[in-house]
């Protein structure tokens, strides 16, 4: 049996999922010879001892002990002002690192730890989970085929039940980049084609409070790709029908729609139509939760070198070039052209 240590950075919502899935990778990996141990910390001492224990984990009392512990792996599942720092702690170090979207609060921030992860010969992969989605997959699979024909339009959707706390809000850099960011990044990785320019418009009808901290609750972007094909993605913080991920995908030939099965948030207004039947889903969690799972094993087998980087530093700051540009957009009113490729070291 080989014994891999991952060693996790942060245990808020987020983290503590990841610590969860991390815990439970053994039951997938162990017939294959793989054990999966884990090592966790978080300035929250007592909150971090408290699921360590739970998990039969090993609490260390800072981030230069844990990755000093002799660790395989890296998982940071902190706040985005402190992921560039994380990421070069763990490239100095030697060992891969797997960290949540975004790499930096923006794409400026972003581009020296891009270069410094090369300049290194770093390993890093990026959360975006829903590359790993069973219905993205397929969706994926169908279009390379050519099944679809060409397409001729894409309609992205994410919408939260409720919206997070305000104070979250206010640092997380916008609803564009917070949340949208993950359908940019589905749209390029499902299409291969880049999103050249974005047009976005806003609204503020929930909790005054959002506005106050300068985000909005309700968005909707129109996205041109570098051939010419358009696309529209719209999140809110306000779905009281239930969390609601999905993916509309219009071809010459045929169309697909992902996220669309008996848990969906919406209903017919047909006569005698009654699907979905099902209780919708409360949140993300729930919503990927076996592409969460899915996930966290890739990353296992990226340390052990069994498989490619399957999001890579620059996928993701390609996304949040395009939550920039909306944002920018947002704010400005008018399109934005977004420039492919500015850092220096980029080619």
């Amino acid at each position: 049996m080989k014994d891999v240590i991952l060693g996790l950075v942060g245990v808020g919502r987020i983290g503590v999922m990841h610590a969860h899935n991390i815990s439970a990778l053994n039951r997938i990996l162990n017939p294959r010879g793989i054990n999966v141990r884990l090592r966790l910390t978080d300035v929250a001492q007592d909150h971090a001892r408290s699921i360590a224990a739970g998990l039969g984990a090993e609490f260390l009392p800072s981030v230069e002990i844990l990755i000093a512990s002799g660790l395989d792996g890296l998982v940071v599942a902190t706040g985005t002002g402190t992921h560039p720092e994380l990421i070069r702690a763990g490239v100095d170090a030697g060992i891969p690192v797997f960290c949540e979207k975004p790499v930096a609060m923006n794409v400026a921030d972003a581009l020296p730890v891009l270069d410094y992860i090369r300049d290194n010969n770093g390993v890093v992969q990026i959360g975006h989970q829903r590359r790993f989605d069973r219905g993205y997959l397929e969706a994926k699979r169908a279009y390379e085929a050519g099944e679809l024909g060409w397409i001729h339009s894409l309609r992205a959707v994410t919408c939260d039940m409720a919206p997070p706390p305000v104070a979250f809000l206010a640092g997380s850099g916008g609803l564009f980049r917070d949340c949208s960011v993950h359908d940019f990044d589905i749209l390029r990785w499902l299409t291969g084609r880049e999103i050249v320019e974005v047009y976005a418009r806003g609204s503020n009808n929930g909790d005054p409070a959002i506005g106050a901290v300068g985000d909005v609750d309700t968005a909707l972007a129109l996205v041109t790709f570098d051939d010419g094909t358009l696309g529209t993605v719209s999140a809110t913080r306000y779905n009281g029908a239930g969390h609601d991920v999905r993916l509309e995908i219009q071809g010459s030939s045929r169309s697909l729609m992902v996220g669309l099965d008996e848990k969906s948030a919406l209903a017919s207004a047909e006569a005698r139509v009654t699907f979905p039947s099902g209780e919708p889903h409360q949140n993300f969690a729930e919503r990927f939760d076996a592409a969460y799972r899915s996930e966290m094993a890739a990353f296992v087998e990226l340390i052990l070198g069994e498989r490619e980087n399957p999001c890579t530093p620059e996928d993701a700051v390609a996304a949040s070039r395009v939550a920039d540009a909306a944002q920018e957009s947002l704010a400005t009113g008018v399109p934005v052209k977004i420039v492919l490729a500015t850092a220096a070291k980029a080619g």
